[in-house]
């Protein structure tokens, strides 16, 4: 969605998440266990890999082989950035992921025209451009999972 003020642009982006191979999202149900509550958590669970790990030898299925510590490090790693305990929390990803925005930003050429902001948030990322122009543009990112 976006929208045009005076002297603003905002936009608003909504950004789905997947999750690593040998893993899957399962949202909660609502009390009535039919469709997912508003808010539900999103839980973070290990799925079998073994018929892709035997037909394409690409990966390893997690679930069956919790020995193999160095690829179950890397995974655990960046499930221990983006989780708490095993649901997804949304402040952690919106903390992770601002820094890849500013770092993103300043490999563009506009970044020698425009300043980024990140503007405070918990449950999403904002950030605002400035330039030269009198114009500022607002970008909203909030993150989602598909059923």
């Amino acid at each position: 969605a976006w929208s045009v003020h005076e002297n603003s642009i905002a936009y608003c982006l909504l950004v789905f998440l997947r999750p690593p191979p040998g893993h899957s999202f399962s949202l909660e149900l609502d009390t009535t266990g039919q469709l997912p509550a508003r808010h539900s958590s999103i839980r973070v669970e290990l799925e079998c890999m073994c018929s892709r790990e035997q037909l394409l030898g690409d990966t390893l299925c997690f679930l069956h082989h919790p020995d193999d510590k160095l690829l179950r490090d890397r995974s655990s790693s960046l499930l221990h950035t983006l989780c708490t305990r095993s649901y997804l929390d949304v402040e952690k990803i919106a903390c992770w992921v601002q820094p890849l925005v500013r770092s993103a930003w300043l490999l563009l050429p506009q970044s020698q025209h425009c300043q980024l902001a990140v503007l405070p948030s918990s449950r999403s990322c904002r950030f605002q451009l400035t330039g030269t122009s009198k114009v500022s543009i607002c970008t909203e990112m909030i993150f989602a999972v598909q059923q």
